[in-house]
C-alpha cells in the first residue's frame, strides 16, 4: 500500500536555476520516483530509454521559446537530482507523453479524475473564498509528490502541490490566486503540440493579477484538453474548459459555487467539439453533482466551511468508482486512487492536502505569507 505519510514541503528561492538545483537536491528520491512511475508506464507500451528521451526533449525547444526562465528551472532541477534533462521534462511533459507513447500500443493509462469545486465569499461562513479538488491517478504517486513553496524577487511567491519535479499541478499565490485542474478529452486533441500543462498552470500561479492568470489559461495553446479553475481570494472564480485552441468560461451559480469533474459542461463547447473521454470516466457524470449535492444548502445559507467542503471531497458513493477513490487494481493493472485531497483558503494562504484520502483522514496545512493589501481587500 502507498503511503499516507505528509508531503514534503520543498522551500526554494534565488534565481531559476537556483531554485531549480534546490529543489532537485531536496527532493531528489521521489524525483526519481516520479522518473522511474513514467518511463515504466512507457517501457510497458514498448519504449526504450531512448525513445522516452527522445520524446520528451522534443518539448524542450517549444517550452523555451514560451519561458526560458521555466527551462533553466528544469535544468537546475536535473543537476540537483544528477538526472538527465529529459527526466525532468519527462515529468512535466508527462500527459502529453503518456498520450503520444499510447498511439500505436496497447491502452496502459488511464485518465486523471479530479473533481474541483470553488465557493466563493458569499457561500462561506468567514466571507473567505474556498477552492479545492481531490486529484485521482496512480496510488504511487502519494510517494512521489511534493509541496513546493517557491520565495520570488520577480512576483508573487507561490505554493504548489505538485509531482516531484514538476513545476505546479495545484496551488496559490500571494497575490490570492489560486489554480487547480481536470482532466478533459475531445476530437481535437493531440492534432498539433502546444505547451504542457504544468507550464500553463505554472505561469498562472506567476501572475500578479487575476486577469493575467486567466489569460495564460485561456490563450496559451495546449496539446489537448484541460479544464482549469481559477479563482482570487477578491471574491471571484472562473472554470476554463479548454480544448487545445479554445476555451469556454463557467461561472459561479447563485449560491457561489463552480463544481465539475471530467465531462464538458458549458453548452457551446458541446455544440462545437465531441466529448471523447467518458469511455474512461463515466463516473464523471455523477462525481460533479454528489460534491454540490453536499455543498448547496451550507452554500445557499452563507455558512459553507473548509470542513464542508472536504466533506463533499470524501463523498464514497458507488466506491471505488467514487469522488473519493481508495486504491483499487484496474483492468489495465495500474493501482489507481485519490492521490490527494487539497483545499485552499487563498485569502489566509492556507492549503492544506491529505494523502490518499479514502484510507487516511488526517490532513497536513502548509501556509503562505500572503499580500496584505490582497487579504484587506477580501475580508
Amino acid at each position: 500500500m502507498s503511503s499516507t505519510a505528509p508531503f514534503p514541503l520543498i522551500e526554494i528561492e534565488g534565481s531559476p536555476r537556483e531554485r531549480g538545483r534546490s529543489y532537485g537536491e531536496q527532493a531528489r528520491e521521489r524525483i526519481h520516483g516520479s522518473v522511474a512511475l513514467y518511463s515504466g508506464s512507457l517501457g510497458k507500451m514498448g519504449l526504450t530509454k531512448p525513445d522516452i528521451a527522445a520524446m520528451a526533449i522534443d518539448f524542450a525547444p517549444r517550452i523555451a521559446a514560451w519561458a526560458p526562465d521555466l527551462m533553466e528551472e528544469m535544468e537546475g532541477i536535473a543537476e540537483g537530482a544528477n538526472l538527465a534533462l529529459s527526466d525532468i521534462v519527462l515529468i512535466n511533459a508527462r500527459t502529453e507523453v503518456l498520450q503520444l507513447g499510447q498511439r500505436n500500443s496497447e491502452k496502459d493509462q488511464e485518465p486523471d479524475g479530479c473533481t474541483g469545486a470553488v465557493a466563493l465569499p458569499q457561500a462561506t461562513a468567514n466571507g473567505r473564498l474556498l477552492h479545492g479538488q481531490n486529484w485521482d491517478w496512480r496510488a504511487e504517486c502519494a510517494e512521489t509528490s511534493v509541496v513546493v513553496k517557491i520565495l520570488r524577487d520577480d512576483g508573487p511567491d507561490l505554493l504548489t502541490f505538485t509531482e516531484a519535479g514538476g513545476l505546479a499541478r495545484s496551488g496559490m499565490n500571494s497575490a490570492g490566486i489560486s489554480i487547480t485542474a481536470n482532466y478533459l478529452e475531445c476530437d481535437r486533441d493531440y492534432a498539433r503540440l502546444g505547451i504542457p500543462l504544468p507550464f500553463i498552470r505554472r505561469r498562472a500561479l506567476e501572475a500578479g493579477h487575476f486577469a493575467n492568470a486567466l489569460r495564460v489559461v485561456a490563450t496559451t495553446p495546449k496539446s489537448g484538453s484541460n479544464n482549469m479553475m481559477l479563482a482570487t481570494a477578491e471574491g471571484f472564480a472562473v472554470d476554463l474548459e479548454c480544448a487545445p485552441d479554445e476555451a469556454f468560461a463557467i461561472y459561479p451559480d447563485e449560491s457561489g459555487l463552480i463544481v465539475h469533474a471530467n465531462h464538458w459542461l458549458h453548452m457551446a463547447a458541446l455544440s462545437k467539439l465531441r466529448e471523447s473521454g467518458l469511455g474512461d470516466v463515466p463516473d464523471s457524470l455523477y462525481r460533479d453533482a454528489r460534491v454540490r449535492s453536499h455543498l448547496a444548502a451550507p452554500a445557499q445559507a452563507g455558512r459553507l466551511s473548509m470542513d464542508d467542503m472536504k466533506k463533499g471531497f470524501f463523498d464514497d458513493f458507488s466506491t471505488p468508482f467514487a469522488v473519493c477513490r481508495p486504491p483499487y487494481r484496474k483492468d489495465t493493472g495500474n493501482l489507481s486512487a485519490t492521490v490527494a485531497m487539497i483545499v485552499m483558503e487563498p485569502a489566509s494562504g492556507i492549503m492544506e492536502v491529505a494523502p490518499l484520502p479514502a484510507i487516511n483522514t488526517g490532513f497536513t496545512r502548509y501556509q503562505l505569507t500572503m499580500d496584505r493589501t490582497v487579504v484587506e481587500r477580501a475580508a
